[in-house]
């Protein structure tokens, strides 16, 4: 069970939220996934992996401007080695080894799915052409991410999250951007 909270899910009109969403400023997308990614990076952090995100596990409170994560509770110690066929989760957002038994599942798999966010969000489902509206430099962090190959991809959230960071020109927003980078965990040498 959750609070209540006023957001409205990103999947649940995609012809009125999601829509809504799309049409927001670029920084204020950007202030969604940096809220996102943070609450990964605190996962991961503590030894877990995050199992089926999709774009309806988010929330966004238009009027506040503020954005939740529901439906996040499938986090499981990681790393771990899939049992099954597949993974449950939107084939958008998930990772190629997803679909391989005895795939190594971590947080480099995290780190895929956080790079399809941002081509959800920022792409409407594409990485290049008009669709995309982040800057090059965002473009070249989400492509590693979400590169087929696992070796080709950052290999932590943590660093994912400082390439992120890098990318968004450490601009800060204040009370609403994260505060700073040791804040968490992303300063020091430390992948």
């Amino acid at each position: 069970m959750y609070d209540y909270t006023a957001g409205q899910g990103n999947r649940d009109d995609p012809a009125g939220a999601h829509a809504r969403f799309r049409a927001l400023p670029v920084e204020e997308i950007l202030v969604a996934l940096d809220t996102i990614y943070s609450a990964h990076l605190a996962l991961a952090q503590t030894g877990f992996v995050a199992v089926d995100f999709y774009d309806g596990c988010i929330l966004y409170d238009f009027d506040a401007g503020q954005t939740y994560l529901c439906d996040f509770d499938e986090c499981r110690p990681g790393p771990f080695v899939l049992e099954e066929k597949r993974l449950p989760g939107s084939r958008r957002f998930m990772a190629p080894e997803e679909w391989r038994r005895g795939a190594t599942i971590d947080q480099v798999t995290n780190v895929y799915t956080l790079g399809r966010t941002a081509v959800a969000l920022l792409g409407s489902g594409h990485l290049t052409g008009p669709a995309w509206r982040g800057s090059a430099a965002l473009q070249a962090v989400i492509s590693r991410a979400t590169a087929a190959d696992r070796v080709s991809r950052q290999q932590s959230v943590r660093r994912f999250m400082a390439e992120w960071l890098a990318a968004r020109g450490g601009k800060k927003e204040e009370g609403r951007r994260l505060k700073d980078e040791e804040a968490f965990g992303l300063g020091g040498d430390r992948s």
